[in-house]
């Protein structure tokens, strides 16, 4: 950056959004740091390659390792764990359920940490102890020593999303959220994919130990030591980043001034917390997350057993998984590249449905072609993966559209509420009675299927009411005029001040 952009104004007591409105093109960190920058589109731009240079790694390595440590269970009932340790009727549902419960409960809890510890440095304390959870389920031989173990790796994981959802809000403007979240969610396929190919050299392994052992001793390993990398490396903000200069992080800050987001803020508000409560738009993004988990919760636990249904053996079936974890990978990339690109502004919901139409026609295809045509079959199977990205444009719902970091915090915690309610749900739906067909479960896609259309068009309506009453309600004045000056003032301190979507009249909505 040119230094005749920079100006520092050393021992200086000033209001920062009075220096704001001086020139709306500059901002101050806070009232101790006196570094003053002026923002250029050259300046942003290199940034922002910077902050993707060390962010967008960091994130997408956990979310990958994340969604492996998780459905490593999956892979596992291929090699013999389910027969290993005597698991009868329900019980291996009930693993599968068990680890959102632990998700579930620990959900409110991390999240009031979040608000108050450094973000990096939490997420990667409890990715070093969920590598080490992981690697404890090798130690298990019973139905009840899993079920414990599975509860503690779902309290452990429960911080993951969240705390990449709130890196990705104090690093990026609303317009760059989809397509960051979209980056480092991709790596949920690459996860899929990579955890088949993984789950398939494992198995070739002829040692001592079950091959299920193995799978668990070196994933849960590999974490761990991701986690530590986590600790020393991630930022915890923009204002704590070490990579950044004063003035680039000054310009971090200054970005998000403009997207009337707020800014990062430790103090938990009551007000904030009622006004989440009390919010329609909490419950639909509560019933958004449950109705798109509840397939994720069968197929997740379920998928390498609907495979290899068809009529594959267990180590093909391991190996059928790579093209449709590739297949997630590629949606999750071409949704968030269309809605970025080629769409105008305010089609998010319209793409999301768009994304969720091959999963309709995909359960349908499962439920209706009998079972002795196993590559349609196979096909049907993969198109069930696009709603992986329908999840991913959802998510810069709640980073984009909800202000105050403590409302924003709360409404997290209810969407993930309903992930981990999905996620336990529908692994029941999955009977061994109806083993391979599993026909309630496919039955539970559909379904599912079609409320998430439902909600998600809800939220569109709602977002457009919202804007259309702020927009009547808003008086608009020439610039340079005393009262567009005295505006732009109450619009900056909304900003300054961590005001909520609904309490600043300057807030639009995404839709």
């Amino acid at each position: 950056m040119d230094k005749n952009e920079v100006e520092h104004l050393e021992n200086a007591q000033r209001d920062p959004v009075a220096d704001y409105l001086k020139n709306p093109a500059i901002y101050r960190v806070d009232a101790d740091d006196a570094a003053f920058v002026l923002i250029t589109p050259e300046a942003e731009k290199a940034l922002l390659r910077k902050i993707d240079r060390w962010i967008i790694p960091f994130l997408g390595m956990s979310y990958a390792w994340q969604y492996v440590d998780k459905t490593t269970l999956s892979y596992a009932a291929l090699f013999g764990i389910r027969e290993d340790t005597h698991l009868k009727g329900t019980e291996y549902s009930w693993l599968s359920a068990l680890f959102y419960f632990g998700y579930m409960f620990a959900e409110y809890p991390t999240n009031y940490f979040l608000q108050r510890f450094p973000v990096g440095k939490y997420l990667g304390v409890n990715v070093v102890l969920w590598g080490g959870t992981l690697m404890c389920l090798a130690a298990c031989h019973n139905f009840i020593t899993l079920a414990v173990v599975r509860v503690i790796l779902g309290a452990f994981e429960a911080c993951a999303t969240p705390s990449f959802m709130l890196l990705t809000g104090m690093f990026y403007r609303r317009r760059e959220q989809p397509v960051r979240i979209g980056l480092w969610y991709t790596c949920n396929g690459v996860a899929i994919a990579f955890g088949g190919l993984f789950a398939y050299a494992i198995g070739h392994i002829h040692g001592s130990l079950a091959s299920w052992r193995y799978l668990f001793l070196i994933i849960g390993g590999i974490t761990v030591l991701w986690g530590i990398i986590l600790i020393l490396f991630l930022a915890d903000s923009p204002m704590k980043a070490k990579w950044l200069t004063p003035e680039e992080r000054a310009l971090a800050v200054a970005r998000l001034a403009e997207e009337n987001l707020g800014v990062e803020n430790k103090e938990f508000k009551m007000y904030q917390l009622k006004e989440a409560i009390t919010d329609p738009k909490t419950y639909l993004f509560f019933l958004f997350a449950l109705s798109s988990n509840i397939p994720n919760g069968g197929l997740s636990n379920f998928g390498s057993l609907i495979i290899k249904g068809f009529g594959y053996s267990t180590l093909v079936t391991t190996l059928l998984q790579i093209p449709y974890g590739t297949g997630i990978a590629l949606a999750i990339v071409s949704c968030v590249y269309i809605n970025d690109r080629l769409l105008p502004p305010n089609s998010r919901c319209w793409i999301m449905v768009a994304y969720l139409i091959p999963n309709v026609a995909g359960s349908l295809g499962l439920y209706l072609i009998p079972q002795e045509h196993k590559v349609p079959l196979l096909i049907c199977y993969y198109l069930t993966g696009f709603y992986n990205a329908t999840f991913v444009v959802g998510l810069s719902f709640i980073t984009g559209n909800v202000a105050g970091h403590t409302k924003k915090v709360i409404v997290q915690a209810f969407l993930f509420v309903g992930y981990s309610v999905g996620n336990i749900a529908g692994p029941f739906f999955y009977k061994t009675s109806q083993a391979p067909k599993y026909t309630m479960g496919i039955i539970s896609m559909l379904v599912s299927y079609c409320l998430e259309i439902v909600v998600i068009l809800c939220l569109r309506f709602v977002f457009g009411r919202e804007n259309a009453k702020k927009d009547r309600a808003m008086r608009h004045f020439e610039p340079g005029t005393k009262e567009a000056i005295e505006q732009e003032e109450d619009r900056a301190r909304m900003v300054l001040n961590d005001e909520t979507d609904l309490k600043n009249p300057y807030f639009r909505y995404v839709m």
